[in-house]
């Protein structure tokens, strides 16, 4: 059996599985927990700042419904076309923004990570750039970002081109060694290498469904995320991008997933690796409890014996014990 290299472990939101996502608490202790890169959703203000949010929908993770003067801004939106009711970012400037504190997302399977609810505010892109650069120095040694850019089209369609917006934020920060840029919409990684930001990019894939920019141009003839995932999608996706990062449920069925990806000189990367019974999947369950943890560390090696490069997992010290059941090599 051929010995798998060690991935990258990236903290997911930070270390969202022990405080509120894109905090500044869960980014630092992520790396504190031995991280080798943090990843950051992207959404824009009405300004044109980028901020950090799971989505631009921010009901489910700031304080924003307790605030009064806001409550007018309450609206419902189509995104990617998901109706969607709540706060968009993009209804607000970023000086409004600060006003609001992060909360758990789930709290009813984290419990513990609510008591740091309402102790921060929300992270601006810039801001995580410093910490990355700060934590760097600190443990010495290169750290990177991962950065989502969400919903590109949708932004685009309002005015705030996403692609502009961030290789402007990047420029002059970002390098081949520190960044990698992915999304769920192709369309937008092109343009920002267009733009000449270094760096490497990462096609996401989902379980099902069709790519948002792929509908709005060629509508029901548009290909779908499992079109992208065959021997020729991926051929011609290394054509245009360095790797792929697919749902792990895709590579839980389907192992070869990553040999054939490799095999078309992409990248693999997975998410999302957490220990909860809810999001395991069935033979990795221990007992009925959601929020109870199964044997994550039987689900976390399966998917890292595959030998793909990077897992994405919001308990990064759970994805780093893991690899202690496995023999694996240095990272490529």
């Amino acid at each position: 059996m051929t010995t798998p290299k060690r991935p990258l472990i990236i903290g997911h939101r930070g270390a969202s599985g022990y405080r509120p996502e894109h905090s500044r608490a869960a980014y630092e202790l992520a790396f504190a927990l031995g991280a080798d890169a943090v990843e950051p959703d992207i959404v824009a203000t009405k300004d044109g700042v980028l901020v950090l949010r799971h989505e631009n929908e921010i009901s489910g993770t700031t304080d924003v419904a307790t605030h009064p003067e806001f409550a007018s801004r309450k609206t419902t939106k189509v995104i990617d076309g998901v109706s969607l009711t709540g706060w968009f970012t993009e209804d607000f400037t970023w000086v409004e923004l600060q006003r609001l504190r992060v909360i758990e997302r789930i709290p009813a399977l984290r419990q513990p990570s609510t008591s740091f609810d309402g102790h921060e505010g929300i992270l601006r892109l810039r801001e995580l750039m410093q910490i990355i650069d700060e934590a760097s120095a600190r443990y010495r040694r290169p750290l990177q970002m991962i950065a989502e850019i969400k919903h590109a089209s949708y932004f685009a369609s309002i005015g705030l081109p996403l692609d502009e917006l961030f290789a402007r934020e990047v420029r002059g920060w970002a390098t081949h060694e520190n960044l990698v840029t992915e999304a769920f919409e192709q369309g937008v990684l092109l343009k920002i290498r267009a733009h000449g930001i270094p760096g490497r990019l990462v096609y996401l894939a989902e379980k099902d469904g069709t790519p948002a920019d792929l509908v709005a141009a060629f509508g029901k003839n548009a290909r779908t995320y499992a079109d992208h995932l065959t021997d020729a999608g991926l051929a011609e996706l290394a054509t245009e991008v360095e790797g792929v990062s697919v749902d792990k449920r895709l590579i839980l069925a389907d192992p070869d997933l990553v040999a054939r990806a490799h095999s078309a000189g992409l990248l693999v990367y997975t998410w999302t690796l957490r220990p909860e019974n809810k999001f395991l999947s069935k033979r990795f369950r221990v007992g009925s409890a959601p929020a109870a943890w199964g044997d994550w560390r039987g689900e976390f090696a399966a998917i890292i014996a595959t030998g793909l490069d990077g897992v994405f997992a919001d308990q990064p010290d759970l994805a780093i014990a893991a690899l202690a059941s496995l023999k694996v090599g240095a990272r490529n």
